[in-house]
């Protein structure tokens, strides 16, 4: 098929969530069952190959990267049946480069406003959802007009060193299985154009020392308001001072955060518990100016001051139905803290200093803690080892941010 009919090709999913995965049965699929049965007879097993190797990543990874890879399988897959007409046991540099180029141009029908589910249960069968799409162009969060142009759709540099890092692991398997002879994604990211060296993120995923004392102070006028809101103050604080990412905070299929996940040593220091990215567990040292706030909490739940191991009271729970939070949950709470915000310093300061508000997303709150840890002189490795980075050469990066932040300051007073 050529690029210049790219207009009229229609996508459609290869890949459910991990526990449907593993219990597939292609008869349940109508739709992507006609589409394996009708596309080149290589592409079946192509198929397979990737619905094992994406198992294995269900099975042994975090749901986010099992979503993550699977995100860019599909699209490699359906790119090279539906454009490239080629197995993927033949591929070569020049081929992944090809794709590549795809990625940074895909056909305008390919590309959705917002993510929509892949399918859609019908009649005892799922069914291929006529709303999803295999790339997405959000409008910015501080944007006041959310009609976005498919037209100026331009993936960012990160995005496309995802694409890489989903297939490298991809072929990876592949020649681990005897499969493929080699993996031809190494070397075609050395030649990528569109990969520029060297390039450094222009702006800071935190917030300003300011900006974060006004979230604290609008958590606490909501909880003024309607106590209800002391559960939004306790995941805001909890996610900065704990350097929590959101799945780890909210309940999931490996774990439910749990009271008992906070622990005191014999020297009276606190500890949290947190299982993280690869589902590995760290230890997470609780500061003594963050316990106030947590006895805050407990205490509005009608619990003792302070957890014990053999609390197992639910960290989040939910108002209404059992369990604890969803990670669509957390972020819904946390961005109504942000708006509030956003509102606040409107009024008392500026739009350009409350602007990061509005751009603001529940990353900000890790990064935005760690970041204050560095800049107050704590050790990189201290620092690290409670962010739960596999090297210091991640928590370097933020290391590298706030020297650029702090050479930014000092270049504002050169004279002309």
């Amino acid at each position: 098929m050529t690029i210049k009919f790219a207009h009229m090709i229609k996508a459609t999913p290869l890949f459910p969530g991990y526990t449907d995965l593993k219990d597939l049965r292609l008869s349940d699929y109508p739709n992507l069952n006609e589409f394996i049965k009708t596309s080149p007879e290589w592409f079946h097993q192509n198929w397979t190959w990737a619905s094992n190797f994406l198992e294995y990543i269900g099975r042994n990874k975090s749901t986010h990267t099992y979503v993550r890879f699977r995100n860019e399988i599909e699209r490699f897959l359906l790119w090279t049946t539906l454009f490239h007409e080629k197995p993927i046991d033949q591929y070569r540099k020049s081929d992944i480069l090809e794709y590549i180029d795809f990625c940074v141009d895909p056909p305008l029908n390919w590309i959705g406003d917002s993510p929509y589910d892949r399918f859609l249960h019908r009649g005892g069968e799922f069914v291929t959802n006529p709303k999803w799409r295999p790339f997405i162009q959000r409008a910015k969060k501080a944007a006041t007009d959310k009609i976005i142009d498919k037209k100026k759709y331009k993936p960012s540099h990160e995005t496309i060193m995802s694409y890489f890092v989903a297939l490298s692991s991809f072929y990876g398997h592949l020649v681990d299985e005897d499969i493929c002879m080699g993996n031809p994604v190494a070397p075609a990211k050395k030649d990528c154009r569109h990969l520029i060296k060297g390039v450094k993120k222009r702006t800071f995923d935190r917030l300003t020392d300011d900006q974060w004392r006004y979230v604290v102070r609008a958590a606490e006028e909501l909880t003024d308001d309607d106590e209800k809101y002391e559960r939004s103050l306790f995941i805001v604080i909890t996610m900065k001072a704990l350097f929590l990412r959101i799945s780890e905070l909210a309940d999931n299929e490996l774990r439910t955060p749990a009271m008992s996940h906070f622990w005191c040593d014999h020297d009276n220091n606190w500890w949290f518990e947190a299982l993280g990215k690869g589902r590995k567990e760290r230890q997470v040292t609780v500061p003594e100016s963050y316990i106030p706030y947590l006895k805050r909490y407990r205490q509005w739940r009608g619990l003792t001051p302070l957890p014990n191991s053999g609390d197992h009271t639910i960290l989040v729970e939910k108002f209404k139905g059992k369990g604890g939070l969803t990670t669509r949950q957390l972020s819904r709470l946390i961005q109504e803290v942000f708006d509030k915000a956003y509102q606040i310093m409107l009024i008392e300061r500026s739009e350009d200093e409350a602007r990061k508000l509005q751009e603001a997303t529940t990353h900000f709150l890790r990064h935005t803690g760690a970041s204050q840890e560095i800049e107050r002189g704590r050790p990189l490795k201290d620092t690290s080892e409670d962010l739960g980075h596999a090297n210091m050469a991640t928590t370097d990066s933020i290391y590298s941010q706030t020297e650029l932040k702090k050479r930014a300051e000092s270049g504002k007073n050169r004279g002309i």
